[in-house]
């Protein structure tokens, strides 16, 4: 098995009426995070969940919350998810907020910090925050809604960011358009946590999915 990879199945693709009984599926399997998508209507085209809903799953697994708020503005909005249950909290670069301010708050709740960037962002924007985060995400379709196709022009980009990451404890994240064909590309140019949903949620067992997708 390789336990490198890490894989976070994303709930914007599970079922919403049992989303606890998801939530205690996935605690059954051998992921490793589980991907929750917070969108606000305003910077990206969607709205999902809040805060809310994050504290009401908390209960259902001891597994980390990695949660990608597609938000802006968010800094005022850190200390509700934080209380909520999240375990890693990313912010997008292309807000208008200034981004360490956030960074700043997401450390005073003893947080992790991940960075996300869309795929028309540079990979060259990264590098000012790596020695502030714990992780680095590479949206590999425009963010705002679940079931896209992979962007195989962020393949570079990815190979990019692992060059300037080193040997720095920071994980690669990749989301969007994660199937068993596209897995494999992400994981040869660097990542090591794949985001996946509709892959994960249209397959009857949870379990063997999220192997096949750690092991491609």
């Amino acid at each position: 098995m390789n336990k490198k990879v890490k894989i976070a199945p994303s709930i914007l693709s599970a079922d919403f009426s049992k989303l606890g009984d998801e939530i205690s599926d996935l605690d059954k399997t051998d992921c490793d995070y589980i991907h929750i998508d917070i969108m606000d209507g305003h910077f990206v085209p969607n709205i999902t969940i809040g805060p809310n809903v994050i504290k009401s799953i908390r209960g259902y697994t001891d597994k980390t919350f990695d949660v990608h708020l597609m938000i802006d503005p968010v800094k005022k909005f850190i200390p509700e998810f934080a209380n909520a249950g999240a375990d890693i909290i990313t912010i997008h670069h292309e807000i208008k907020e200034n981004v360490f301010d956030s960074i700043s708050v997401i450390k005073e709740f003893n947080k992790k910090v991940g960075i996300s960037i869309k795929p028309s962002t540079p990979a060259k924007v990264v590098e000012k925050y790596l020695d502030y985060t714990d992780l680095i995400l590479v949206m590999t379709v425009e963010p705002g809604f679940g079931g896209q196709d992979f962007l195989h022009k962020q393949l570079d980009k990815i190979k990019d960011i692992k060059g300037m990451i080193g040997n720095k404890k920071i994980d690669l994240e990749v989301d969007g358009g994660i199937n068993l064909n596209t897995s494999k590309k992400a994981i040869n140019a660097g990542a090591n946590v794949l985001v996946s949903g509709s892959t994960i949620f249209q397959c009857s067992e949870y379990k063997k999915i999220i192997k096949d997708l750690r092991n491609v």
